[in-house]
């Protein structure tokens, strides 16, 4: 047995054990509360008094005793609340990225005559992405964007929501930044994230994903059949006090405290989650196939899953600028993990009881990774950025961006 399980398991005998004990000393309570009436309908006062001495001091240790079963289901709920959920079987296992698996790529990467550019010497050289004032403004990690790459910014977002309202199926909702305790803890970024997120003094906390409030908007409901899947998407600000490993990505919008991203959320029934899983992946890849991007698909191992999957593919969009693969999308299916801490049940059609569904997330993309793409594959040798024939609509038919 591993050391974790035999803990639990300690802990939940103790918890057994002290409420046995009580309930022990419920029943002897009860049992000299029935005595003291026939005593004193014996006139026996010095044992009535002698009894009701005893029951006095009965109630005090249940008061006590109850305190202390409230702090030991305190402590096994907070450890079971800090163990993972259980990967898949075909989920490959592995102590970290290194185990990872492609599982298939799609286009091909760009050719170019000239050493392509990082996306930061890009934006710098246009004059249309300032991390100087950004710093003056909020410290390091977060960017200012200008001009023709706001509107580019803003451009990817408003491309990905209308294809995945529009084509994918998916319900656009504008869900609130900051949420409860309950609310992260439903998602899985509480208890063990806490010191990665931004936390208000008003005791809330900055969303680190739209799927934080878009899963919680089945919690404590109990959902028809008929209804599932649901599925939402959500263009938001993201928020990550924690971004990445000291000395990485300095430089650039790869890793930044704010971020923006589109998210898919769905709720399934058990029997189609899996499905639900490919069918959101094909909806993230749809996106960057849309614009022309070069990409792989590989399955996240066991070490590099996240805390609430049980199975995870990442999608890497090629950079030529970094000559490397980078994650632009993470699909996860978490099978009934968060429903449990949520409470979010649906009630089948051949069953009376009611049962958990199945919560999926994924980045539909995130949108400064996508815009970190388009101009590190866009770029031309005067370091202009090629607009996508899939933005040009939504850049008023500009086809080209230029230094400001």
């Amino acid at each position: 047995m591993k050391p974790e399980a035999a803990t639990l398991l300690a802990m939940d005998d103790a918890r057994r054990a002290h409420i046995s004990r009580l309930q022990g000393f419920q029943e002897t309570r009860n049992a000299a509360s029935k005595q003291i009436g026939a005593a004193k309908q014996a006139g026996d006062e010095a044992r009535a008094n002698e009894l009701m001495s005893e029951v006095a001091a009965l109630k005090s240790e249940l008061q006590a005793g109850e305190e202390e079963e409230r702090r030991l289901v305190a402590e096994l709920d907070a450890a079971l609340a800090a163990l993972p959920n259980v990967p898949l079987e075909d989920v490959p296992v592995g102590a970290d990225e290194d185990a990872n698996v492609e599982h298939h790529a799609s286009g091909e990467k760009p050719a170019f005559d000239f050493t392509p550019k990082q996306h930061f010497d890009l934006g710098e050289a246009l004059g249309l992405m300032d991390f100087e004032t950004a710093t003056k403004l909020s410290g390091a990690r977060f960017v200012v964007l200008r001009g023709a790459l706001a509107r580019l910014e803003r451009a990817i977002a408003q491309f990905m929501l209308d294809t995945h309202t529009g084509e994918n199926g998916y319900t656009e909702v504008n869900p609130p930044l900051l949420v409860r305790d309950d609310t992260m803890f439903g998602t899985a970024q509480l208890p063990k994230f806490a010191d990665d997120q931004f936390h208000t003094e008003s005791g809330h906390w900055l969303i680190p994903t739209a799927e934080v409030p878009l899963t919680n908007l089945v919690r404590e409901e109990i959902l028809d059949e008929d209804v599932l899947p649901l599925r939402y998407t959500a263009y938001t600000p993201c928020f990550r006090l924690e971004a990445g490993a000291a000395g990485r990505d300095q430089r650039g919008m790869i890793r930044q405290h704010q971020f923006s991203k589109v998210e898919l959320v769905s709720i399934a029934r058990p029997d189609e989650s899996l499905e639900e899983l490919e069918r959101m992946l094909g909806c993230a890849e749809g996106i960057l196939q849309a614009l022309g991007l070069h990409y792989r698909v590989v399955v996240l191992s066991t070490g590099d899953m996240g805390f609430a999957a049980r199975k995870t593919y990442d999608i890497e969009v090629w950079l030529p600028g970094q000559d490397t693969y980078r994650e632009i999308s993470s699909c996860s299916v978490c099978g009934d993990f968060q429903a449990r801490r949520m409470n979010a049940r649906y009630r089948p059609k051949d069953s009376k009881k009611p049962a958990f569904v199945h919560t999926l997330n994924g980045s539909g993309l995130a949108v400064g990774r996508t815009l970190i793409a388009v101009l590190e594959n866009y770029q031309n040798a005067d370091g202009s950025i090629t607009v996508p024939d899939a933005l040009r609509d939504y850049m008023g038919g500009l086809e080209a961006i230029t230094a400001a």
